[in-house]
């Protein structure tokens, strides 16, 4: 059992530069958190905090409600998985992943069940001999990951795991890690800034900007209600459309076209009429045959959609990217009109969600 508790956690370096401002997270027993955001944005810094790499500036950290705010890492009784895997190069593989338990002096006996317990998880038994150079990045990180698993640590870190991976390595990998997680029943935190691993893997997301947590919630909450512009921004890909209009007259009105709002959308909206404020849309949440003019610039078949890029109301109009469906054979300088069938609303000055009582 491994519960984490973050509480008003602050990194602040020497040079009087913050990294983490009040970073606040209760981890369940055997959840999978994933900190997404930009590179810069602090969620590596949280983590090392949490391993006890970095000082806690302020805050307190709790494991299973014991304090270990002050606790060196090597007590904290947590494995970490980083992105450059750290293998040692002189050893086979077996004694990379029996290396830390070696270093505790555990019986031989032990260490070989766990070392070929972890190996036949990762799929890693025919490769024990082999050294790091001989196996492809997938199976290095595998290894990565086996040492941790010998461990039987408390909470799993890890630290933009796939980072150095290709693509089709990456989706192998994340899979890997997900069974890993179901297996195990571990509790997780993981950092990576590529939003489809945090979509696909998270039973929650922390999404950090500036050092700041923007949002927490399960990928469904995010990707559908997002707390505001820079999280719609971020979660979702290609990113959701932002445009700047007015509420007027039961419309959204921008600049040579106009968006009819529901009643349920008027209502939500009543304290903006005659106002501006920030109309947001996925592209997936597009259709053709609306009323909003698009002048085509090019087109990206993906087979089952299309993404068709443009602008609104004219070439000197308002950018934007639909994914229609189906595959399209638009050209530069086709028109099309399409239809908003799922708006979002965000207040201009705070960029936070426009939402009515839940």
């Amino acid at each position: 059992m491994a519960e984490l508790s973050l509480q008003h956690l602050d990194k602040i370096y020497d040079n009087n530069v913050q990294a983490v401002y009040d970073f606040n997270m209760d981890v369940k027993d055997g959840e999978l958190i994933v900190l997404v955001g930009p590179s810069g944005c602090g969620k590596s810094t949280t983590l090392r905090m949490v391993a006890g790499l970095e000082d806690i500036s302020r805050g307190h950290l709790f494991l299973n409600g014991r304090d270990i705010t002050q606790t060196p890492a090597k007590d904290r009784d947590m494995a970490m998985v980083f992105q450059n895997y750290a293998l040692y190069a002189h050893m086979t593989i077996y004694e990379n992943m029996a290396f830390s338990l070696t270093l505790r002096k555990e019986d031989k006996n032990v260490i070989h069940k766990k070392v070929m317990a972890a190996a036949e998880i990762l799929d890693l038994t025919a490769q024990l001999n082999k050294k790091p150079a001989q196996l492809s990045g997938g199976q290095r990180q595998r290894v990565a990951m086996g040492r941790s698993i010998v461990r039987n640590p408390s909470v799993f870190l890890f630290d933009e795991p796939l980072s150095n991976l290709d693509a089709k390595l990456r989706g192998a990998t994340r899979r890997e890690i997900l069974l890993l997680h179901k297996r195990l029943g571990a509790t997780m935190l993981y950092v990576t800034h590529d939003q489809t691993e945090a979509l696909t893997l998270a039973d929650r997301i922390v999404c950090m900007s500036m050092g700041h947590v923007q949002q927490i919630g399960t990928p469904m909450e995010l990707y559908d209600k997002p707390a505001n512009t820079f999280v719609a921004g971020f979660i979702g890909l290609p990113p959701m459309n932002f445009y700047h209009v007015r509420c007027a007259d039961g419309m959204l009105k921008g600049e040579g076209y106009e968006v009819p709002l529901t009643e349920e959308e008027k209502a939500l909206l009543a304290a903006y009429r005659n106002r501006e404020i920030i109309l947001g849309v996925r592209p997936e949440d597009m259709t053709e045959g609306g009323t909003i003019p698009v002048a085509v610039t090019n087109n990206e078949n993906l087979g089952m959609n299309t993404l068709v890029h443009g602008y609104i109301a004219g070439i000197h109009g308002m950018g934007i990217v639909a994914k229609i469906r189906g595959w399209k054979d638009y050209h530069a300088g086709d028109g099309v009109k399409v239809a908003f069938a799922r708006k979002h609303f965000f207040d201009p000055e705070t960029t936070d969600a426009i939402r009515g009582e839940e």
